[in-house]
Order: structure tokens, then sequence, then C-alpha cells
């Protein structure tokens, strides 16, 4: 059990020891703030600790952020710290140093600032309306009493559950009431786990239900995809409202929005075939455009989030139209994030055909990459930006070269960026897809290809990439290894092969999700050997056109399969372990991916 020292004489009447433990701390008065040492050395070092100042006066909810969330080592707001086992030492250190006079401030407040100086970051959660105090005079005590009860603290609650940053369907469609529906899992003691497993389980039935395809299922489908997508809301919702964040949850959260929806095409592919039309082809386009989508994405933020001098005109253009509110509705809507591809496809399935669905998914998409991706170009050209090491890194990491890839890097170092990597990068991509779609099935020169294009790749990635466009090289490479795994199915022109080549983008997808998402809670790419045990995009991409050029049509689907497997077994192990081990960050993510 957590424990809370409450640092301070005693104040009469006060609740504050009653609200401390019903956020599920053991409460440890001392009397005097000059005690706290002592009293910290009697907590033991594997538990979350607080210091709470006795005078505290504030909502709950005040408390509960500062002292509840996960997420961070350290926490505080006015008259309340905690830190978790990483921040302990820092704590310790703090409370044998902080001065110890009131004129001095809120004890806590001191602790905090001992502990932002020794050098430990300390999260300081936007309060908005929320009170948290450390009255000096009992005038101030009343009147802070009074404004605590002022606020609805249930109010706020249900409103800051809602992301901060969300589409416009997601916005005026859903939270509305499911933010409620997380508040009603809340008390009945459900977790955001479980309820997204429950919108995992209700896609996943969505599939099934399109798979047979017949027009009632069709329908069923749609309501269903629907509904998991409200869950799929809810999830995070309640991970705010009661502050549930972990490990595991930032896995789940992390890899089942692309589990359900790539399942959801398999299942609209596998119901079109039931009525004799083929549209797997269309299916495995999509998530290949979707997954490119979201690396361009994931590219540009971790190559500009800490660079300095980071601004051109098209940002500062951008700032202006913010100011519009419409505008940000539309530019929200017109690149079809989740909110609105999720109710585009529900409402499609219902009243269309798969093959209807995909033609929209793919103009919709398409066009949301293009407007994305040229605005992004246009910022990138125009700002004098300086990118960091670690920046450059993180685009590295995105690049998922292997051992032949790193060839270039290892014996021609080079410390300074190029401004032609990206473009080396294109022409070995375009190369090799444009001999893919020029030759037929199983002609040895793609195979050549496939080398050129290691080397092209692994020559882009020999400098840092530091360049202004560097970040579309991850993107590129993407692009480059899904696109020629769908050529050579669909020139394959056997059954099972279109099916075969789906699975195998899927699993090398989910592999560059958990990439991204590792990187983004701070902990660095995969470990390198999982990169060169299925190897590398490169290796990949070589070892497919090796297959097409020595197999017969009829056995390339299983060599796909077979490759499909191996690679999904190897990443869902090691990804599993790191997720659900104690050195997995807690995070969760704000913003509504694409």
């Amino acid at each position: 059990m957590p424990t809370v020292i409450l640092a301070g004489p005693p104040v009469p009447g006060s609740p504050l020891e009653g609200d401390l433990r019903s956020l599920g701390f053991e409460v440890r008065p001392v009397p005097e703030p000059t005690d706290t040492a002592a009293a910290l050395a009697a907590v033991p070092a594997d538990q979350r600790v607080a210091v709470v100042d006795t005078g505290f006066v504030g909502h709950v909810h005040a408390l509960r952020l500062a002292l509840t969330d996960p997420r961070f080592d350290a926490c505080a707001v006015p008259g309340a710290l905690s830190v978790r086992p990483a921040a302990r030492g820092a704590l310790d250190k703090a409370a044998r140093t902080a001065p110890g006079t009131a004129a001095d401030g809120p004890y806590a407040d001191r602790l905090a600032a001992g502990l932002e100086a020794a050098g430990t970051t300390v999260q300081h959660p936007e309060l908005g309306t929320l009170v948290a105090t450390v009255p000096a005079t009992a005038d101030e005590r009343r009147r802070a009493t009074e404004a605590v009860a002022a606020v609805d603290e249930e109010a706020v609650r249900l409103r800051t559950a809602v992301k901060s940053r969300d589409g416009f369907f997601t916005t005026f469609f859903i939270s509305p009431y499911s933010r409620y529906i997380a508040r009603w899992c809340a008390r009945r003691g459900l977790t955001p786990n479980q309820v997204t497993t429950a919108s995992l389980l209700t896609a996943l039935a969505a599939a099934g239900c399109a798979a047979t395809g017949e027009r009632w299922g069709y329908v069923v489908a749609g309501v269903l995809l629907l509904v998991s997508f409200v869950l799929d809301c809810t999830d995070g919702q309640l991970a705010r409202y009661s502050l549930q964040y972990s490990t595991m949850g930032a896995w789940l959260d992390a890899t089942f929005d692309r589990a359900k929806e790539y399942s959801f095409y398999a299942g609209l592919a596998l119901g079109a075939a039931r009525t004799g039309d083929d549209v797997w082809a269309l299916a495995l386009g999509s998530m290949i455009l979707m997954t490119c989508r979201h690396v361009v994405d994931f590219s540009f933020n971790e190559a500009n989030h800490d660079a300095t001098a980071n601004t051109s005109p098209t940002a500062a253009l951008s700032d202006r139209l913010d100011s519009v509110g419409w505008t940000v509705w539309v530019r929200r809507m017109i690149i079809l994030p989740i909110g609105e591809r999720w109710a585009m496809i529900a409402v499609l399935t219902a009243l269309t055909t798969p093959r209807v669905v995909f033609y929209a998914l793919l103009a919709g998409c398409a066009f949301g990459a293009l407007y994305t991706t040229a605005g992004r170009v246009l910022r990138s050209v125009t700002r004098k930006a300086r990118r960091t090491d670690r920046a450059a890194q993180a685009l590295y990491d995105l690049t998922d070269s292997g051992p032949l890839a790193e060839l270039p890097r290892r014996l021609l170092p080079r410390e300074r960026a190029s401004a032609a990597a990206v473009w080396v990068a294109a022409a070995g991509a375009a190369a090799l897809v444009g001999l893919a779609l020029a030759r037929p099935f199983g002609d040895p020169a793609l195979i050549g290809a496939a080398l050129l294009y290691a080397v092209t790749s692994g020559e882009a990635v020999a400098r840092p990439l530091k360049g202004a466009l560097d970040w579309l090289i991850p993107p590129l490479l993407r692009a480059a290894e899904y696109a020629t795994v769908l050529v050579l199915a669909v020139k394959a022109d056997v059954p099972g092969a279109l099916p075969a080549a789906f699975g195998l983008v899927a699993a090398v997808a989910y592999h560059h999700y958990d990439t991204v998402y590792r990187i983004r809670g701070g902990t660095g790419a995969p470990p390198h050997w999982l990169v060169r045990t299925i190897g590398g995009h490169e290796g990949r991409v070589l070892a497919i056109t090796v297959l097409a050029a020595v197999l017969a049509r009829q056995d390339f689907p299983v060599a796909l399969t077979a490759l499909a497997g191996f690679v999904a077994v190897v990443v869902l192990v090691e990804s599993i372990r790191f997720w659900v081990s104690s050195g997995a960050p807690a995070v969760h993510d704000e913003g509504e991916p694409a």
C-alpha cells in the first residue's frame, strides 16, 4: 500500500486524512515537517510515497492527479508531492536538506523544488478550475474552502477524461456520452484493459460478421464496428478518469487499434470472396497505404519534436488558421482520422459492398496522406531547424535497417548529413517497385533490383539523418517493402497468394508500430538482434524476391505464409515480453492517430 507522510500540526475539522485514505494511501502523520526524513526512512524504498502538508485545501481529484498517476517518477500540486521508487533517493535527500520554516512556503513545495534543483523532473498537472493550495491564514483557508465548494469536481473530472485533441466525429458524436460509460465502468471496478479487450473482441466479431458475405452480416458488422469504436474511446477516457495507466495498457492501446482495423479488412475480403468478388488486393493496398501514412506521421514527429529553431512560414500559417475555429475541424476531418474513417467504413459496410468500402478507403486515405505529407514537406524545406542526435537516431531506428543495409554505415562512417540521402532512398525504392511491376513473376532480374535496393537504402542511412527531408526515408522504405510484396502476390496469380501477403505485411507492420511506440515511450527501439533475426526491410525484400524466382507459383503462397508466421512469432514474443515487463513505460497517447 502506498504511504502518505502528513507533515505539520493537525488542522481541526480538516477532511484531508479521510480523503487520502479514500485514494488508497496509508497515512502517517508527523507533527513537524523536520520529522519527515525519519518517517520516510520507515517506508520501504520500493513503494510509492507522498508528502502532503496538513494545511492542504483542495479537491480530491487534485490530490489524485498529484499522488496516483503512475506515468511520472515525481508529481506535485501545491501542498502535495508524490514519488515513485525511481525518485525515492532524491526525495530522501531533499527531506534532509529542505528549508525548515513555514516562511519558505508549504513543505511539500519545498521538497518539490529540492527535487527539481537536483535534476529530477517533477510533473505539475494542469488543474484548471480545481483548487489545490495551502492557506497561510484562517481567512485564506475560508476562501479556499469556498472556492472548493464552488467548483463541480465531478464535472471537471468528466470533462478532462476526454482527450484534449480529438477528431470531429469523436468529439461531437462519441465523447458526449462515452465519458459517462467510462464513469460507469470506473464505479464498477472495470479497468481500461478490460474495456480495450472488449473493444477488440467486438471488432473481431464485426470482422466475423463481415466474413459471412451476407447482407445481414454486413449490417451487423457496421453496427459492431461503431460499438467497438465507442469502447475504444471509453478505455482511454476511463484511464484518464481514474488515472489507471499501465504498461500493459500502453501495449494494448498501441496495437489493438491496428489489429481491429486490419482484421476488419480481412473480414471484408473473406466476405467478398464468398460472393465471387476477389478484393484481397484492395484490402492489402488499404493496409499498406494506412501503415505508410502512419509512418509518415511518426517519422515527421520524431524528427521535429525536439528540434531547435523549429519554425517556418508554413507553420506560422497553420497557427493563424488555428485561430479560425471552423478551419481546425475541417483540416482534421479531411485527413480522415480514425473516428471519421471507422464511421465511413461502418456505414459503407452496412449499405454497400466490400469493393465500394475499399475504393472509398483508398481514395480518402490517399488524399489525406497527400495533404499531410505535402504540408510537412513545405514546413521542412522552409524551416531552419537543427535536428538533434536523438531525433536522427530515432529516424534510423524507424528505417528498420538489417545487416545488408548496415554495411555502408559500418564500412564508410560519415559524420555529416547529406541532402541527397532521401533521393538515394527514393531512387532505390522506385527502381525496385518499378521493376517488380514491369517484369514477369519470378524474373531473376528482380533479385538484382533487391540487391540494388539494399545498397541504396544502406547508402541513404550511412550518414546521420539530419537532412531537411530525411524523415521521408522510413516511409519510403516501408512503401517499397510492402508494395513489392503486393505486386509479387498479384503477379503470382494463384489462390492464397494475396491472403498470405496480407498476413506477412500485417506481421511486419506490427513490428514497425511496436518500434514507434517504444521510441515514443522513451525506451528506444527494439533490440537489434530482433531486427537482424527478421532480416531488416532489405533482407526481407531480398528473401521474397529469391523465393519468387526459385519456387513454383503454387508454392509461393506457402513460402509467404511460413515467412509471415516466423516474423509474427518472433516479434510478438519479444513485444509481449517487453510491454509486460517492469521496465516498460506507463504511457498514454493523448492525441488521436490518423
